[in-house]
């Protein structure tokens, strides 16, 4: 039998039924082998009851004895091999059982598994975009930087060449003050695009942690899997 017809719950109903009919027949063909040795032995018995000695009813006699027994040994043996037929096919149930169980249990693990696989490429995808718009944001505070300080150095320009252009430095001042709130603006945005990324990666920590935790449960219960098919098969072998 092919592994795969051993694992088929058909194919070994099949095999068991036709084990039971085989033995069934064995031990009709028996006792009914039997049951004519010992007619023909009593009809043998009585056609020669007259004409036979003393000696030869004591061999008959002797010959009926030991057929009985032998008789006796074959129905306990026959009944012996039925109790073990069938405590071997309640084991066989046994383990059919805890098979289907353990591939079920297997079947969870690896959907639970893939569903977590899943959340990680999604997490993983989130923490680039977030890396992305936060060297975006670094980019734009640096110019921003830059910005400020030509304005600086223009304001400084502007106020050493002339004291009397109020109007003027109002206006610089005026866009330096925007400028500056922008950029405090920006750096409070940096700030929280920083949360969001560390929050990101923990959740990214944490679902390769569960991602492990379930690589290993899966590999124990395809052991455990392993062994109780390597059991069922040397069971079917017995």
């Amino acid at each position: 039998l092919s592994v795969a017809s051993v694992e088929d719950p058909v194919v070994m109903s099949k095999i068991r039924q036709n084990l039971r009919e085989k033995h069934a027949r064995h031990i009709a063909d028996l006792r009914a082998y039997y049951d004519s040795e010992i007619q023909s032995l009593k009809q043998q018995l009585e056609s020669s009851h007259r004409t036979a000695s003393s000696e030869d009813l004591k061999k008959i006699n002797q010959s009926l004895a030991d057929r009985d027994w032998f008789n006796l040994y074959v129905i306990n043996r026959c009944d012996q091999l039925d109790a073990a037929l069938n405590e071997a096919n309640a084991r066989i149930k046994a383990l059919e059982n805890k098979n289907n169980l353990l591939e079920k249990q297997v079947a969870d693990w690896r959907e639970r598994f893939c569903a977590i696989s899943d959340t990680s490429k999604v997490l993983q995808e989130r923490l680039e975009e977030t890396r992305t718009a936060h060297k975006e944001k670094d980019n734009t505070i640096s110019r921003l930087k830059s910005r400020l300080r030509e304005l600086q150095e223009a304001f400084e320009k502007a106020y050493k060449l002339s004291d009397n252009k109020n109007t003027r430095l109002q206006e610089e001042n005026k866009m330096f003050q925007n400028l500056l709130g922008e950029y405090e603006s920006l750096g409070k945005e940096h700030e929280r695009v920083k949360d969001t990324l560390n929050t990101t990666e923990n959740k990214l920590l944490d679902a390769n942690t569960e991602i492990s935790d379930l690589k290993r449960t899966i590999l124990k219960l395809e052991a455990q899997l392993k062994q109780v098919e390597h059991e069922n098969t040397l069971k079917l072998r017995h």
